[in-house]
């Protein structure tokens, strides 16, 4: 694991690293501590990276941020995969490659930190995870449609569908959900939930083009 990092209590990060397919004890409890406190640490960072944003636009960066396909990028990166413990189920069907068990292990070693030294300790943590990733985030000044789109072009392949698949709610506080999908070079879709039409498009948009250029960096 390459966590920048070291625990007092060994025993924390490797409950960080146990899936319920073991049994108890597990991460699940670490899981929910770790989601909260990621989203808090990153709803702070970007507060002071974009001080003219509103609250959606600060809510739509998180939502690009703290997601299951990015957070499974990080989880990678640390190669928490190597380290989980799981049940032979998820052993066999190769559950230390999936997203969400990766993003879910990840949040549960958010939490082990915390619980480990305290929550200045799990700031700094995360705010070395994420610095980066948010001041590229501040420097692209195009949304994610449009980057989508234009890395679509480059490699010469067809441009997104997006499909409006529901709506919820009355007129004055109306919810959309949209699906946006790909089939080259790689058959991908996500589905998202906003206030508008526009926003949710966004977010379906930037998580199909996180997947897309994880799926490239491949070897």
């Amino acid at each position: 694991m390459k966590l920048n990092y070291r625990f007092r209590d060994p025993a924390l990060a490797q409950l960080a690293l146990t899936h319920r397919s073991i049994g108890r004890p597990n991460n699940e409890r670490l899981e929910f501590l770790g989601d909260a406190l990621l989203g808090a640490i990153i709803a702070e960072l970007l507060y002071e990276v974009h001080p003219r944003s509103n609250e959606g636009e600060l809510s739509r960066l998180r939502a690009q941020l703290v997601n299951g396909q990015a957070l499974a990028v990080i989880a990678r990166e640390l190669e928490l995969g190597d380290e989980l413990k799981l049940g032979p189920g998820e052993l066999k069907t190769g559950g230390f490659r999936r997203d969400s068990i990766l993003a879910d292990a990840f949040e549960a070693l958010v939490a082990a930190v915390y619980l480990d030294d305290g929550f200045d300790a799990c700031r700094a943590v995360v705010r070395g995870l994420f610095g980066e990733r948010i001041a590229a985030l501040r420097r692209s000044s195009k949304d994610a449609k449009t980057r989508l789109q234009e890395h679509l072009q480059a490699g010469g392949w067809p441009l997104p569908i997006y499909e409006l698949t529901a709506s919820h709610g009355e007129d004055h506080a109306k919810t959309f959900d949209v699906s946006c999908t790909i089939g080259e070079p790689f058959p991908l879709t996500a589905e998202c939930r906003g206030g508008s039409r526009r926003a949710a498009e966004q977010d379906a948009a930037e998580i199909v083009l996180n997947q897309l250029l994880e799926q490239q960096r491949k070897p």
